[in-house]
């Protein structure tokens, strides 16, 4: 008997320390099909950060020659596993372009991404790992791709970066406000490109322009046409009269405080430690469109991983975030969303209606750390802030992005960056 105890001892010990399946859908029946955008594509890939190493909450977007970029991203699994990276060029519309590794990279484009470390006595064991981005010969647009073992086409998460020179200059115009309404929730951008050190022959094609706000990916508006050509100044003007042209300036972001979990910051309703995972659950919140401007200070939509509990982040927890907003059912769909989702509007952050509190819930699996997030909705119907409201008193930043094809190399390069504040604290 003592020996069949023994016996029966040593299986479930080792039944405890098995390995945890793969998730990974990739097979032939059901492949991963590449996207060109910020995205993870297990659900065990979590926290997905490409920055400066200067500054995570930075956005990804250096000049050529200053090279600091990197990757991190957390596998919430208890095992390491064995990734691979590789770069893509993109043109300015985040297609692949049809330059060869060689034409841009300076190193064999395949890059085992070899520094990692466990998490500490986590409710969720996790794999924390971190990768200098290699440097490319090019500017452009870039998508950093990451898969398993050898096989590229098991993916686990792509990641979007922009690589630039300063081959033009900008002028910025003194903003001309609109008329009526339109003053009071939008704002404008008008500047002036010079291109005297280019040798284009035709600007209207060969010349594209992208404007993002906050370095979000969901309302970016692509191929701006200039309102003006100069071909003898060589000089293209860009003056943005009408609505379908300006940015809604939004408001200022939501944001709640989780950096501990003993003592809970802003905008935490309560913490329930009964589960494993925590039950985190945000204050309630309503609408804002019929609100007049609140000022203060947010991350533009951002978020920043940190700890106040241990001061390590090797002890940094997951925890289930509740959300709840409190309003009658709308037509169309309700997303909660920010750069913690990458700016995405998919069903991992599709809010569902409760009929019995009238209330809008969504419940997602972050890192502790400070959040920026906002309600936004997808209809025929409504727009998109029609939670948020909009003014133009809001504090933004705006990144303008210029593109040029040269005959060689046949494909658009990034030539010209501008960052730009609107309403700086």
């Amino acid at each position: 008997m003592k020996y069949v105890f023994l016996y029966l001892s040593i299986v479930l010990l080792a039944g405890s320390c098995t390995p945890i399946a793969q998730s990974s859908v990739n097979s032939e029946s059901n492949p991963k099909a590449l996207k060109l955008i910020d995205i993870a594509y297990e659900p065990e890939i979590k926290t997905i950060q490409l920055h400066p190493q200067n500054g995570p909450i930075q956005p990804a977007v250096t000049a050529l020659g200053k090279w600091d970029l990197m990757l991190e991203f957390d596998d919430l699994r208890n095992q390491r596993d064995t990734y691979y990276a590789k770069v893509i060029h993109c043109n300015y519309d985040w297609t692949k372009s049809d330059l060869q590794d060689l034409d841009f990279m300076t190193l064999y484009n395949e890059f085992p991404i070899t520094n990692n470390e466990f998490s500490v006595d986590t409710h969720i064991p996790y794999v924390h790992y971190w990768f200098n981005v290699p440097p490319v010969k090019l500017p452009g647009n870039y998508v950093l791709l990451v898969y398993r073992g050898s096989n590229k086409e098991d993916i686990i998460l792509t990641k979007r970066f922009m690589v630039y020179t300063n081959q033009v200059t900008f002028t910025r115009e003194g903003n001309l406000i609109g008329a009526g309404n339109i003053a009071n929730l939008n704002q404008q951008l008008n500047f002036t490109i010079d291109y005297k050190n280019l040798n284009i022959l035709n600007p209207m094609l060969d010349v594209h322009v992208n404007i993002a706000q906050n370095h979000r990916w969901d309302n970016v508006i692509r191929d701006v046409k200039p309102s003006f050509v100069r071909e003898i100044e060589k000089e293209l003007e860009y003056r943005f009269f009408e609505e379908s042209k300006m940015f809604s300036g939004g408001s200022e972001f939501r944001f709640f405080d989780l950096r501990s979990l003993n003592y809970p910051g802003r905008n935490v309703a309560y913490v329930t430690k009964t589960t494993k995972p925590f039950e985190v659950y945000i204050a309630k919140d309503k609408s804002r469109a019929d609100e007049a401007y609140s000022q203060y200070d947010d991350l533009n939509g951002s978020f920043n991983i940190d700890n106040l509990d241990y001061r390590d982040l090797a002890f940094t927890n997951y925890v289930n975030v509740n959300f709840a907003l409190a309003s009658p059912r709308v037509k169309g769909d309700v997303y909660v969303t920010g750069a913690f989702h990458n700016w995405n509007l998919n069903e991992e952050n599709k809010m569902a209606y409760d009929t019995t509190q009238n209330i809008y819930t969504s419940r997602l699996l972050l890192k502790q750390g400070w959040y920026d997030y906002q309600y936004v909705v997808k209809s025929p119907e409504l727009p998109y802030y029609h939670f948020e409201g909009s003014h133009f008193e809001t504090e933004n930043y705006y990144e303008i992005f210029v593109y040029h094809r040269p005959y060689q190399p046949r494909a658009d390069l990034l030539i010209g960056y501008l960052r730009l504040d609107k309403n700086p604290r």
